[in-house]
């Protein structure tokens, strides 16, 4: 990854989304962690919250629910109190209830049931990408745009299947999770969610007018499959009960699919396509993976480090405490960036690069070990692996053929356009 000119302290403003272009949010971050680790954000239209940048408070406010809770909303969106029930996934709770919903397709995306009943089948789904990428390099003199035909394709392949949806309904589950997700970026977003031509759609997830049809469309796959026997993630939100004895509300549904949606693509289609940058810029590192394939279940961690799909989430304090010598108030919103935490080099020696040698990577890319860890890590993991082990042997050469395109956000740290000219293998 490039290293960028220090951005002066005055000048760094995390929540202006365009000043993490070309991944200049990286600079802001180093001058953060040296200089104002929890750093007051003033927002043009929120509160404001307080920046964590270092490993330690990053980690400190993730594994305490109690002080800092999801309930008040994980993203930077001041979200109206009338309007969060309507809009609260998962993700927006803590404690019992958060703990039953998650047990629901915990078992089903453990690694043991992925290894047993997903690995090999998932292995051949690469293979299939992998081929038609290699195929369609071959007509269009070795050159794709690796986000279209690799990292965007092998993911939405295994959502497909985790969901038990026809393949020809992916393109459109890949258009949906854009325009959620990069809600900020205009070759997404039909509507932005920055500008005020969203606030009519302030009671949607993610302000986008896309939910609904995403809704619609999971409710007539769970119509379809009510009192079915099916072992799909739809089949399990629609017949199974919850640990704690209250079903699933039409709403938590709708919250629950819209969420697999966007965790079972957008974060591992991103993760693969900053990992497969990241080695071309690194070649050295690249060859090493191609010779010495055991490194690769340790590589993937290393990758998942460098790569952090996710810049942010948000907690907010439920009482007046101190966090790294600033004091935070109850009500205060308080904004880890697990991407700065991935380059704190406290933790990690020399941190804007790949080593596929490195050991014990305990980075932040999935939150740790807290109680909102990432559900689909385990599937995540397995897909990484699967492509890498599975791309690199065929490639005799890679490299960048042309402008790689960022998605405009300062949430997802994602790629559009990748362009890329093949060599493979002989």
């Amino acid at each position: 990854m490039p290293r960028y000119e220090p951005v002066p302290l005055e000048d760094v403003d995390l929540s202006d989304i365009d000043g993490f272009s070309d991944l200049r949010g990286f600079a802001q971050f180093d001058t953060l962690r040296a200089e104002d680790p929890v750093h007051w954000t003033e927002e043009a239209d929120g509160a404001g919250f307080w920046a964590v940048t270092r490993y330690e408070d990053i980690w400190s406010v993730d594994k305490d629910a109690e002080s800092f809770t999801s309930a008040a909303f994980v993203g930077l969106e001041d979200v109206d109190d009338d309007l969060r029930d309507f809009r609260r996934s998962m993700l927006e709770m803590d404690g019992a209830r958060h703990h039953a919903l998650r047990k629901l397709v915990q078992r089903e995306l453990s690694p043991r049931n992925l290894m047993k009943n997903y690995e090999g089948f998932l292995r051949e789904l690469t293979r299939d990408t992998v081929e038609r990428a290699l195929a369609e390099a071959a007509d269009n003199d070795g050159v794709i745009d690796f986000v279209a035909s690799i990292s965007a394709d092998f993911p939405i392949q295994v959502l497909a299947r985790l969901l038990d949806v026809p393949k020809e309904d992916t393109a459109q589950l890949i258009a949906w999770g854009n325009e959620m997700v990069a809600n900020t970026d205009p070759d997404y977003a039909t509507v932005r969610a920055d500008l005020d031509e969203s606030d009519q759609y302030r009671h949607l997830p993610f302000r986008s007018p896309v939910i609904q049809d995403v809704w619609d469309y999971g409710n007539e796959l769970r119509a379809r499959r009510i009192g079915g026997d099916g072992t799909d993630l739809i089949s399990i939100l629609a017949n199974r009960m919850p640990d704690d004895h209250v079903p699933l509300t039409q709403q938590d549904f709708n919250n629950y699919f819209s969420l697999l949606v966007i965790a079972g693509n957008e974060t591992t289609r991103h993760a693969i396509s900053n990992s497969m940058l990241g080695l071309i810029e690194q070649p050295e590192q690249l060859q090493r993976l191609k010779s010495e394939p055991e490194l690769m279940t340790g590589a993937v961690e290393e990758l998942l480090r460098w790569a952090s799909p996710v810049y942010h989430f948000r907690r907010t304090a439920t009482r007046d405490l101190e966090l790294g010598g600033k004091q935070i108030a109850e009500g205060d919103k308080v904004v880890m960036w697990f991407a700065s935490g991935n380059r704190d080099d406290t933790v990690f020696d020399d941190p804007y690069s790949i080593d596929v040698t490195r050991t014990n990577v305990d980075h932040m890319t999935f939150g740790k070990g807290s109680p909102h860890l990432c559900l689909g890590n385990a599937l995540a993991r397995m897909e990484i692996r699967l492509m890498f082990e599975e791309l690199l042997p065929r490639l005799a050469d890679i490299q960048v053929a042309g402008d790689v395109k960022r998605i405009r956000s300062n949430f997802v740290n994602g790629i559009k356009k990748f362009p890329v000219r093949i060599t493979p293998a002989s």
